[in-house]
């Protein structure tokens, strides 16, 4: 009794019927594209904003000011990072003078995720690069929009496969595949075909 308890049978959980066809049916693939473009317009009038800006792109003085702000421990109440190691990595960060390149990564990486969402290109790769920017910003005492941001980007994740088809996502994936289903680009030629890329006998 008890040894059939501990070795149940494995089986795979279905989902329910509006997870199959919102995160997978590209019936419904139209819902995501009004939340897409507007998570899209939001990375990118942030990064347009850094990449003008020569607080960001000249000297990093912004970012510094930034880290400077947050690292404080403040001898009552409680500091803005919750977490010792955080702090520390940014501390690091801060006392190496990282700031002038990590500067350009931010505003360029705000840039390149804001244009990938709005075009609908690698969405679930986009969506996740976002989505870590997000996690920084609140594990350094940034709220604002982030927890939103970061939420909507989550559901790009789940939803990756379908997310991005009223864009270049649609002719984009099917080429490039999966490590579990190869694209055109990767997929293994067809026995019998030529290496001259012509028909192989008795093919018309």
């Amino acid at each position: 009794m008890l040894g059939r308890f501990f070795r149940p049978q494995h089986q795979v959980v279905s989902d329910p019927p509006w997870a199959h066809y919102l995160l997978g049916h590209t019936e419904w693939a139209w819902v995501w594209l009004i939340p897409r473009l507007w998570l899209g317009w939001e990375w990118l009038q942030a990064g347009l904003h850094k990449v003008t800006d020569p607080k960001w792109m000249d000297t990093g003085e912004s970012l510094r000011g930034f880290w400077a702000r947050v690292i404080v421990v403040p001898a009552q109440g409680r500091p803005l990072i919750t977490y010792d190691w955080y702090r520390d990595f940014i501390t690091f960060l801060y006392d190496g003078g990282h700031h002038v390149w990590f500067a350009k990564l931010v505003a360029f990486g705000e840039v390149a995720i804001g244009i990938a969402l709005v075009i609908g290109a690698l969405v679930g790769i986009a969506a996740f690069a976002g989505a870590f920017m997000n996690l920084n910003f609140m594990l350094a005492g940034t709220a604002s929009t982030n927890p939103v941001l970061f939420i909507v980007a989550v559901a790009f994740i789940l939803g990756w496969k379908v997310v991005g088809w009223w864009g270049v996502d649609r002719w984009l994936l099917p080429i490039l595949g999966t490590p579990w289903q190869p694209g055109r680009v990767s997929r293994p030629a067809e026995p019998g075909a030529s290496s001259g890329g012509s028909p192989s006998p008795g093919r018309q």
